[in-house]
């Protein structure tokens, strides 16, 4: 099966993205495909590089683990059976603490913060589609990285809503409560891109 071939405005579940076998990249919200190419940018690349590194340097020997992309986040609704869920997305970067979410096949349930990289391509999915869903599905902190404004905001998980507490520029530093003594330079983030 090729991707041309899928109706995109039927609704799909994970089992059936489990059967698709082309090479482009898509993620599943609340059932319809979105799809992931072209290839992220150089800018993107780094951004993501940069951020997993600090991630992954900082959680070396802690329980929470950092994963990047391509890694499926399912996010069940009724049920964690693969035919029930509909939404399947691979953040750019998602940080899971409880182990027990962590299967071979990705993570089973919301990470604890989860970072998506802005492109012109996608800005309206992740700032609409993906808020709705990961406030929906109770991940603590979502953090949106601008690489044209060289800025991420971050929404926290307050009384059952993702809010926005502010825009963070190169002179901030991102800091979170869901990792305490975390605290990345954005100056040293957005250097020579």
């Amino acid at each position: 099966m090729e991707f041309a071939d899928l109706d995109l405005t039927k609704s799909y579940t994970y089992a059936d993205y489990l059967k698709w076998t082309f090479d482009e990249r898509v993620e599943l919200i609340k059932g319809k495909i979105f799809n992931m190419s072209p290839a992220p940018s150089s800018t993107h690349q780094r951004l993501s590089s940069r951020i997993g590194n600090a991630l992954f340097n900082f959680l070396d020997g802690k329980k929470c683990e950092a994963f990047s992309a391509p890694f499926d986040v399912r996010l069940p609704r009724k049920s964690k059976d693969d035919k029930d869920i509909i939404t399947v997305l691979q953040p750019d970067i998602c940080v899971i603490c409880d182990p027990l979410k962590i299967e071979e096949r990705g993570c089973l349930g919301a990470p604890d913060i989860v970072i998506e990289i802005l492109s012109p391509a996608n800005n309206k999915k992740e700032l609409k589609y993906k808020h709705e869903v990961y406030e929906e599905a109770g991940v603590m902190e979502y953090w949106i990285v601008d690489p044209r404004e060289k800025a991420v905001q971050i929404f926290q998980h307050t009384n059952g809503r993702l809010l926005a507490s502010g825009y963070l520029y190169a002179e901030d530093k991102v800091t979170t409560p869901v990792l305490p003594g975390f605290s990345l330079d954005l100056a040293k983030l957005f250097e020579k891109l």
